[in-house]
């Protein structure tokens, strides 16, 4: 392989298969579940092999067990494939692999089948030489189980340093009856922040989130997170302290460990998709409006809006007047496009139903806001081609964090909606498109959403980061250096493409 620098490190990446959808992908996610690595887990495998000394074992739970993965044909050889089954469970369908297949009410029993794997994890531990595990949130059990072995744990969580500190210290995290007794303890900035902000879910955000306790264990989202925060000696956070200087330093104080920015992790648009004739269709219809005129929207894997707030949305769309790519998930049902919407729009809109190449729309200089779900994904994308922002939180996760975050930073602004159930109108959503677009108000948001290139999209900024994160000590007690020759296994719940990132971006 090809030496890249001072970064020399083995690295043994253990990685369980997505069981959480696209949450950034504002474009539908086709991948993991049909025995096929998902489309950019194929792009970023394919660029692993600038890793200088990279060894990859990724593992792929399914239920019942499928068959083999299909993988690039140039997959460098240090790249091995294991699949581990995923117990069965009682509830779970048993073709579940992805929370994007079911109802919120049933990802409790995806978690569970998740913390079954814990006996076929550690006995992979106890019989490899790993010296560092990184995780993601969902594994609490896992800094336990590697410290008995003598390997450290090291949580990589893919969320802003924003969210983070909204959720407070371990402790807290751990005692949810104390950290949130109603839901309404959720709205209001938490005592704790010292800077000034607005971050802070609306009700609606809330109050119907089922899946926060898993009913079998009575453990709530917070107490993992809080318990394996506390089992890790290091915290790693998909920010910088270009953006998060603030929350970074606080988020240190909270936790009482070393808290390392990652960088944000930019993904690698590589135009893989020249030969897609769908692709080549909206491009030339994209080619043909003019400089920043058309607003994409894209609400990711996860959102599924009613068919009336379809309808609402679509009405609010077409009242805006302006061009338009609308990318429409696969969890929108039958009719969720009023049926003469498409005929009104002729000429004006492109409709695209499934998966779409978000990053090459993104990337179109006709294309100048995003009507996004506030995925922190979605909203680096975005924000690295330097897009104006309609914020559509639908509560999911860390959303309407991200959305207040980016309204704070009046990079974008938020579609009204009503505090306790989320309604809205169509007249709203037009209002909203308008000011981001093209109103003089919004002439503001633009320009800022543009300045924030120099952060987002600045490849060589955010790799810094890694590098940083690969060389150095933090603190220098924990003596960790990622660049000599220490093994190390990933184990993330959420399969997500922030993971190839990191490897991706190690390059």
């Amino acid at each position: 392989m090809t030496e890249r620098g001072p970064f020399n490190s083995d690295l043994v990446a253990y990685t369980i298969r997505r069981v959480s959808g696209a949450r950034g992908r504002g474009a539908e996610d086709e991948g993991m579940g049909c025995g096929e690595i998902c489309g950019d887990m194929k792009l970023q495998l394919e660029n692993l092999d600038g890793f200088p000394r990279l060894e990859r074992v990724i593992a792929s739970p399914s239920s019942p067990p499928r068959k083999p993965p299909k993988l690039p044909a140039n997959l460098p050889p240090s790249i091995t494939l294991v699949e581990l089954p995923l117990p069965r469970v009682h509830g779970l369908p048993d073709s579940a692999e992805s929370t994007s297949e079911l109802l919120h009410n049933m990802v409790p029993y995806l978690k569970k089948a998740y913390d079954m794997l814990e006996p076929a994890v550690a006995e992979f531990l106890a019989n490899s030489d790993v010296d560092w595990v990184i995780q993601d949130f969902m594994s609490f059990w896992l800094p336990q189980k590697a410290r008995r072995l003598g390997v450290k744990s090291a949580f990589f969580c893919i969320l802003s340093a924003s969210t983070l500190v909204f959720g407070g210290p371990p402790s807290l995290l751990i005692d949810s009856q104390v950290r949130a007794k109603a839901a309404e303890d959720l709205t209001v900035v938490p005592q704790w922040v010292t800077y000034p902000t607005k971050v802070a879910f609306r009700l609606h955000e809330v109050i119907n989130e089922e899946d926060m306790v898993d009913s079998d264990t009575n453990m709530s989202v917070f107490e993992r997170l809080g318990r394996l925060i506390q089992g890790c000696e290091i915290v790693a956070t998909r920010t910088c302290s270009e953006f998060e200087a603030e929350p970074l330093s606080l988020l240190k104080k909270l936790y009482g460990r070393a808290v390392v920015p990652m960088g944000l992790l930019p993904p690698q648009n590589k135009s893989r998709h020249e030969g897609d004739g769908r692709w080549s269709e909206l491009k030339q219809w994209l080619d043909d409006r003019e400089e920043k005129s058309v607003f994409y929207i894209a609400l990711g894997t996860e959102v599924a809006l009613s068919q009336e707030l379809m309808h609402e949305l679509a009405c609010g769309i077409e009242k805006s007047g302006l061009p338009f790519v609308w990318v429409v998930g696969r969890k929108a049902g039958p009719g969720s496009i009023p049926s003469s919407f498409e005929s009104r729009v002729s000429g004006r809109g492109f409709v695209w139903v499934g998966w779409a190449p978000q990053l090459d729309i993104l990337a179109h200089p006709s294309v100048g806001g995003f009507l996004t779900h506030c995925g922190w994904s979605s909203v680096i994308e975005a924000l690295g081609q330097g897009r104006a922002l309609i914020l559509f939180s639908e509560g999911h996760s860390d959303q309407g964090l991200v959305a207040r975050l980016m309204d704070e930073r009046r990079v974008g602004s938020e579609v009204p909606r009503n505090d306790r159930d989320g309604s809205f109108t169509g007249d709203s959503v037009a209002k909203t498109i308008r000011r981001v677009m093209v109103e003089p108000e919004g002439e503001e948001l633009r320009a800022n959403a543009w300045a924030m290139r120099e952060i987002f999209g600045n490849v060589e900024l955010q790799h810094k980061y890694l590098e940083e994160f690969a060389q150095a000590e933090h603190p220098p007690t924990l003596n960790y250096h990622f660049n000599s020759g220490i093994n190390i296994a990933a184990v993330p719940f959420l399969m997500a493409d922030e993971w190839m990132n990191l490897g991706h971006n190690l390059q």
